[in-house]
């Protein structure tokens, strides 16, 4: 049975010692994912937020560029995690006053051996710590949360799209 083939948890060898999983099998594919995640700050770090007037600078445009960084370098922040040549990171945020949050939506794309899932689920988390950081002086109450796996497309195991 090969890595491809096997129903089993594909970081564990057959000893149960962590393994990277060998890729060398699979064809080269368009792959894609997205992921999302949310900061809740609070009314006065979302004004703040809002108008462009928090201390430490644009808190969304240095969240963006943390979170395509991040991207970039998920194969050194995670274990066992292939190094994915990226074609592109994008990261969009959403503010919301209802709840006083910024809803943050990442895209990665590569052309390869192995997915991007993990890419996406870094740069949001790396941009939400980013937000978090450069509000953290203003609310103590700020929550980063609901961080998942939105869609992918490629690869052998075929696309997925979240039911919720």
């Amino acid at each position: 049975m090969t890595d491809l083939d096997s129903p089993t948890l594909t970081h564990v060898d057959e000893r149960g010692r962590a393994r990277m999983v060998d890729v060398s099998p699979k064809s080269s594919t368009a792959r894609t994912a997205v992921a999302a995640g949310r900061v809740i700050l609070g009314s006065e770090a979302f004004q703040l937020v809002k108008e462009n007037r928090i201390q430490k600078g644009d808190v969304l445009t240095v969240a963006q560029i943390a979170g395509v960084l991040g991207a970039k370098q998920t194969s050194q922040l995670i274990p066992l995690c292939h190094d994915v040549l990226l074609q592109n990171v994008d990261i969009d945020f959403e503010l919301n006053e209802d709840d006083t949050s910024v809803e943050i939506r990442a895209i990665t794309k590569t052309q390869g051996l192995t997915g991007v899932e993990m890419e996406a689920l870094t740069a949001v988390s790396v941009a939400a710590l980013t937000i978090y950081d450069m509000c953290k002086s203003v609310s103590k109450d700020l929550a980063v949360t609901d961080v998942r796996l939105l869609a992918k497309s490629g690869g052998q195991s075929g696309d997925y799209r979240r039911g919720d």
